[in-house]
């Protein structure tokens, strides 16, 4: 089974066929297809390296839903001074699901 490794939402991503993860928000809609050219390793039956990427390799996803992760509690406090402060956030995230792994010319 062939695998690569990517550079994408300013991490490195190994994915393959198939596999399901999450991003930074995108501005795609779902059902939209987005190519990555950026292929920092390839690996089918021999193993190519980029140098920094891969030629002529390509992965394709496909945007599938939007979200927003679970709130995370941000608590800052002084002791013995009467300080507190609370706050939440909830980061966006772009569901992606990678339909295929394009082989280097």
């Amino acid at each position: 089974m062939s695998f690569a490794i990517i550079m994408f939402g300013g991490r490195q991503v190994k994915v393959s066929e198939k596999d399901v993860f999450l991003t930074e928000k995108m501005p795609q809609e779902p059902g939209e297809s987005v190519t990555v050219t950026e292929v920092l390793l390839y690996n089918d039956k021999d193993t190519e390296i980029g140098a920094p990427f891969v030629k002529g390799a390509s992965v394709t996803l496909e945007v599938k839903s939007h979200g927003k992760a679970k709130k995370v509690r941000v608590f800052k406090m002084k002791a013995k001074k009467r300080y507190r402060r609370e706050r939440g956030h909830r980061q966006q995230f772009t569901k992606v699901e990678v339909t295929k792994v394009g082989a280097p010319s």
